[in-house]
C-alpha cells in the first residue's frame, strides 16, 4: 500500500465511476479531471455535514480556490470505481485547506493525493475570517 496523506479524523467518502469523457486517448483519467473530482468530493463533504455549498454562499461566505495540487501515484482508467476521501487538513484565519485521497474500489491502491486551499471571502470579494458556525459545522461528526 502506498503512503497516505495527512487526512484528518473527520472525513467523507465520495464514490465515483470514471466516465469515458474524463479519460485521455489511452483510456486513463485525464490529469485535470482530478480537480473536478476533488470539487465533487468537497461538495459531498460539505453536504454530508448538513449544508449545501449554495447555503454557505447564501450566508455570505464564498470559498474560492486559491491553491490546488495533486500527486498522481497510479493511473485510474475508464469505468474504474474510485473512492475519494476528503477532509479539512488545516484551518487558518481566512482560509481552509482540504485534503484528498483517491483510492481504488477495495482501497488497496492509492491513486492520488491532493489538496485545495480556499480563501474565505465575503460577497464583496474581500477576505473575511472563517466564521465559527462554518468551522463548527465541518468539525461535527
Amino acid at each position: 500500500m502506498a503512503p497516505r496523506s495527512e487526512l484528518p479524523a473527520h472525513t467523507s467518502c465520495y464514490d465515483h465511476f470514471v466516465s469515458y469523457g474524463e479519460t485521455d486517448t489511452m483510456g486513463v483519467l485525464y490529469y485535470a479531471e482530478y480537480l473536478h473530482i476533488f470539487e465533487r468530493a468537497r461538495s459531498f463533504f460539505i453536504r454530508g455535514h448538513g449544508m449545501s455549498y449554495a447555503e454557505v454562499e447564501r450566508r455570505g461566505i464564498i470559498l474560492p480556490v486559491r491553491e490546488a495540487s495533486c500527486r498522481y501515484r497510479a493511473p485510474v482508467r475508464f469505468d474504474d470505481e474510485i473512492h475519494v476521501l476528503t477532509g479539512i487538513s488545516e484551518w487558518k484565519r481566512v482560509s481552509i485547506r482540504f485534503a484528498y485521497e483517491v483510492w481504488n474500489k477495495d482501497r488497496t491502491v492509492l491513486h492520488a493525493t491532493g489538496m485545495t486551499e480556499h480563501a474565505s471571502v465575503g460577497p464583496d470579494g474581500k477576505p473575511v475570517r472563517v466564521p465559527d458556525w462554518l468551522k463548527s459545522l465541518f468539525e461535527a461528526d
